[in-house]
């Protein structure tokens, strides 16, 4: 007669926590990519202020707005479109004007912190790679408040906007930089696409993607 031949208890116990183990390596380790992920999109805000900030330390003007961006920066466009010098960041923050006839102020600014030694990229705004994107590959952008329709009720003097952000990172975000309530407070979260007012966070869906904006 044969003898038949299996795995023993020990032996499934030990496959079983290997398993156990790798699928606990794999989760960890995709939290700590979602996590770096937040982080980098977080800093994509914050640095929007260092710009900003830094330009007018140096300059006593806004990147964007700049009167005399071609002298402050050589090579530099000054905006054709909106009053340039009045303090304001005119254009929509996701505008994609930006040319010698026709430049937005909201679209020159990262030509202008580029010039000036404040943030990486390429200053020609002809370049594939000219608008800033985050971690996901949404479009980042920045315009003052004044004129800003993409969230209603927003209150401050300069919005930065981020989008295609997934709404389990957007509800991160939120929790990282403000109140945790994606309809109140400086950051705020609405679908892509839909302007309007921000979504309460209850009602973001972890799949979809959002525009976050956050006003200073």
């Amino acid at each position: 007669m044969k003898k038949q031949t299996g795995f023993t208890l020990i032996e499934l116990a030990i496959v079983l926590v290997i398993i156990g183990l790798l699928l606990g390596g794999v989760l960890k380790g995709q939290e700590l990519i979602n996590s770096a992920k937040v982080k980098n999109m977080a800093s994509d805000f914050k640095n929007v202020q260092v710009f900003i900030y830094g330009y007018q330390d140096k300059f006593k003007a806004l990147p964007g707005d700049d009167a005399h961006a071609d002298a402050h920066n050589a090579g530099g466009i000054i905006a054709t479109t909106g009053t340039v010098g009045n303090g304001v960041i005119q254009g929509a923050w996701n505008s994609t004007t930006a040319t010698a006839t026709t430049g937005d102020e909201s679209a020159l600014f990262w030509q202008h912190v580029r010039l000036a030694g404040l943030a990486p990229g390429p200053t020609a705004v002809t370049d594939a790679n000219y608008y800033p994107t985050n971690a996901d590959g949404g479009r980042i952008g920045v315009q003052s408040v004044n004129g800003f329709t993409t969230i209603t009720g927003m209150t401050g003097s300069f919005v930065v906007c981020s989008d295609g952000i997934l709404g389990k990172f957007a509800k991160q975000l939120d929790s990282t930089l403000d109140d945790g309530e994606t309809s109140t407070g400086s950051v705020r979260a609405v679908v892509s696409g839909a302007p309007g007012a921000g979504m309460l966070s209850s009602a973001v869906v972890d799949a979809n993607t959002y525009t976050v904006c956050m006003t200073f």
